[in-house]
Formats: structure tokens, C-alpha cells, sequence
């Protein structure tokens, strides 16, 4: 079985970190429209705002989190003027992935952003904790899959570029993992070698959001994604869709797909194997607040 959540950032995680509304199309935040904005004498330095979202399938950097099921998205954001901001995102996600766990996802994270004229600037840091999950097999330690990334972006206008860098094992991969037969080829069941831990993966994403008239965007995105001493999981990931603004709810869907190895991602379940990061298409529907 193969698992490998890569979480966009395509993720996509939230408005703050410049993503779109998880696993779905390239989602643009919701302006607070209507509302006269109050003089800057008046204005608070602080900003709170939060998110809820319904995906068809929870694809992080292409890849099923889900068993190819639908999940539902919640996330709180915390901004200061200054530029600094922290935020929290939670996803279900499937039990067959992050074995023994409570079946959730849970993202905590923090950094510095600023923008000047149409260009901007974002690094940060990003948890990716999974309650009680932890892969075990017998003759094995336990090994959790929680994960940590720092990150810097830039943007102009519409576009922006971000690359993430692992700071731990990437999402577990390891030693536990792979002698423990957490990952086998598909074809075969040869398990991938063991060549020690995963520190260090990186991802690169390409995004952009082009407005096209006030309700609706277009959103394509490229990413590829590097794993340490594993090359066998290297892969890139694309996504093309477009978002609807229907009186502050956002509809999107997009065309998502992978070029992942389908003899390494792929998940195991009571509805056979599935490749997980093969074409499909993502809808959504979801609203800040």
C-alpha cells in the first residue's frame, strides 16, 4: 500500500498562505464587499477570519487523501498588520493512509507576509499533525506520520511561486516505514529499499489566479515534487479549473492530475486498490467568514 500525502501547500490550505480552498480549484479569498472599509485611523491591526469547505476528494499535490472520498475543511486565521499571521486547517482524511489514527488531518502554522505594489513575499513554517496516527508492524518500531515544512513564497499580481522544505522525515518516510512494508510496489509487493530517512524533500508550485470579470477566476497550477533518497516517488502534479463567487459562496472545479507512479501511490480498502493520483476532476463548494 501507498499512501503519500505530499498538503499544497496546493494545498491550498488558506487565504492567508495565498491558497485555494483545499483540493479543489484554484479559489480566490472572499472580499468582504458591501461594507465600507473604515478609515485607516478606525482600523483594528488585527484580523480574524476562517473557512469551511466541501471538497468531492481531498487531493494534496495531486494525491487522494481520502480513498478518493469527499472531506470536509475548516480553518481559522489570525492576522496583524505588521505582516505577521498564524492559522489552523483540519481535513478528514482516510484511515487507510494514516493508519491507526483518529482519521484526521490537523495543519498549524505561522510566518511573515508582505506585499509591495503587485508584488508580494510570504516564508513560514508549517506543521502537519495526524492524532494517534502511526504505521506499525510486527519486529518494527511505531513510527507517526505528522510532518514539518518551512516554506518561502513570491507573487506578481496573479502569479506566484513557492517552494517548501522538509525539515523532518517527509510525512514518516523512513527507515520504520519501509522495512515495515508501509510501502510496496503494487505489481510485484516488492517493498521500496531502505535507504534511511526523507529530511530535506522539497515541492515547487506554480500558481495562477486570473480574474475574469468580478464572480468568476481561472486558476492553473504546476507543481513538482522531490523526495529524499526516494526518487522512485518523485512526481508532478498539475490542476486547471475555474471558481464562481454566488453571493460569497465559492463553487469551483477543477481537472486534477499526477504523473506519480502508479505502482507506488496507490491505497488498498474495502473498495479494492486505487490509484490516487490519477486524472480526475474535483468540485467544491465553500465561504469565508
Amino acid at each position: 500500500m501507498s499512501f503519500f500525502p505530499a498538503r499544497e501547500f496546493d494545498r491550498v490550505r488558506t487565504s492567508l498562505l495565498s491558497l485555494a480552498l483545499a483540493g479543489a480549484a484554484c479559489i480566490p479569498p472572499v472580499a468582504s464587499a458591501q461594507t465600507p472599509a473604515p478609515a485607516d485611523s478606525a482600523r483594528s491591526p488585527h484580523t480574524l477570519t476562517g473557512s469551511v469547505t466541501l471538497v468531492s476528494d481531498y487531493r494534496f499535490r495531486g494525491i487522494s487523501q481520502t480513498y478518493e472520498g469527499p472531506a470536509v475543511q475548516v480553518g481559522f486565521d489570525y492576522a496583524h498588520a505588521s505582516g505577521f499571521y498564524l492559522g489552523n486547517w483540519n481535513s478528514n482524511v482516510a484511515s487507510q493512509l494514516y493508519t491507526g489514527g483518529s482519521g484526521i488531518e490537523m495543519d498549524v502554522y505561522g510566518g511573515y507576509k508582505r506585499s509591495f505594489g503587485g508584488f508580494g513575499f510570504d516564508i513560514g513554517y508549517l506543521y502537519y499533525h495526524y492524532p494517534n496516527a502511526e504505521f506499525q508492524s510486527a519486529g518494527h518500531a511505531s513510527q507517526g506520520f505528522d510532518s514539518q515544512d518551512v516554506y518561502v513564497g513570491g507573487s506578481w499580481k496573479w502569479i506566484s511561486l513557492k517552494y517548501s522544505h522538509a525539515v523532518s522525515d517527509y510525512f514518516g518516510l523512513g527507515s520504520t516505514q519501509v522495512s515495515g512494508g508501509y510501502w510496496s510496489d503494487k505489481n510485484d509487493g516488492s517493498l521500496l529499499p531502505d535507504r534511511g530517512g526523507s529530511k530535506n524533500s522539497y515541492y515547487l508550485d506554480l500558481t495562477a489566479n486570473v480574474p475574469v470579470g468580478e464572480k468568476l477566476t481561472i486558476g492553473a497550477h504546476v507543481g513538482t515534487l522531490k523526495v529524499k533518497n526516494y526518487g522512485e516517488l518523485d512526481y508532478t502534479d498539475w490542476k486547471l479549473g475555474v471558481t464562481y463567487n454566488l453571493k460569497g459562496w465559492l463553487i469551483g472545479a477543477a481537472c486534477v492530475d499526477t504523473d506519480a507512479s502508479r505502482d507506488w501511490y496507490y491505497t488498498g480498502g474495502s473498495n479494492g486498490n486505487k490509484e490516487i493520483g490519477t486524472a480526475t476532476v474535483v468540485v467544491s463548494v465553500g465561504k469565508t467568514f
